[in-house]
């Protein structure tokens, strides 16, 4: 059960900031509020290792076949960097969908690790994105996080000591199994985190999936195999993603042709472009229009 008065307080916070649709910044860094009052059309991203805890409304992601649907007192985990389509599926004016995001610290998970992934035996996670109902504890420790976070000085004082429970609870989560595995040293999930950081980073010149395996120290078989069943889909089809979303930013933003946009994003065909993204978005880059820009 969410505490209605930290519904009405999150959903305050937002609204006196004018609703970004990308979530306010806190005074904690890397804590995002969210408050939207209407269902949202479904938009491509990528969300990078964070939590999401739903406080009120609903959420959906798709990535490839799965499909992930997170309501009010659930958290998501996102252990690796995926390339999703999300939106707000349950959202109202007079009970709107409210959350609070915090990017993972791996750095901070990771010197918990003996404590909180010792506790929890061989259980293992099976996909990089889960979903579970979020225990009194870490709703708790979330909601300490950002009252303090409008105080600087509980922030400086407070807020790494509540980061840290708050990883530490997660880790302990039921859904935190992979986050457990992806701080394991030569796990499978660390390798692939290594995969997908190589990808991320070269993500417009051609890829072998073959350097890719080798640089993971694995099979192609296992690599291929561990890519698969960690993100929902193909180190070649995730490199995809990753240009489409950043042809999709240029062609927003204005100043950029469909062809420009196509070469700077690694296409060698300005129509096999067009093809694939008129797949993924519903509409030719022909017809996309520039993001307006938003009032100061």
């Amino acid at each position: 059960m969410v505490p209605q008065d930290l519904i009405e307080e999150v959903a305050a916070f937002v609204r006196a900031r004018g609703t970004p649709e990308d979530g306010c910044e806190t005074g904690v860094e890397g804590l995002l509020a969210f408050c939207r009052e209407t269902p949202t059309a479904f938009q491509t991203m990528v969300y990078e290792p964070v939590m999401c805890l739903v406080l009120q409304g609903a959420k959906e992601a798709h990535l490839d076949d799965r499909v992930l649907r997170y309501g009010a007192g659930m958290s998501l985990i996102v252990s690796h960097a995926l390339p999703v389509t999300a939106g707000v599926i349950d959202a109202a004016p007079d009970k709107p969908y409210v959350s609070l995001v915090l990017r993972l610290d791996l750095a901070t998970a990771r010197s918990l690790y003996d404590e909180a992934g010792a506790a929890q035996g061989q259980q293992r996670g099976t996909h990089s994105m889960s979903v579970a109902d979020s225990d009194a504890a870490l709703t708790d420790a979330m909601a300490r996080l950002f009252r303090l976070s409008q105080d600087p000085a509980e922030v400086q004082a407070l807020a790494p000591l509540v980061l840290r429970e708050i990883h530490f609870r997660l880790l302990r989560a039921q859904h935190g199994g992979m986050l457990r595995q992806l701080l394991l040293h030569e796990s499978p999930a660390s390798r692939i985190s290594k995969a997908i950081a190589l990808i991320r980073s070269g993500y417009k010149a051609p890829i072998a999936v073959a350097d890719l395996a080798a640089a993971a120290g694995m099979s192609q078989s296992t690599f291929h195999e561990h890519f698969k069943s960690l993100t929902s889909t193909t180190p070649l089809q995730y490199q995809k993603e990753l240009r489409l979303l950043e042809a999709r930013r240029l062609l927003m933003s204005g100043g950029k042709s469909v062809a420009s946009a196509a070469y700077d994003v690694g296409y060698e065909s300005p129509t096999q472009f067009s093809r694939e993204y008129a797949r993924k978005f519903g509409i030719p880059p022909r017809d996309e229009k520039p993001a307006p820009a938003e009032a100061s």
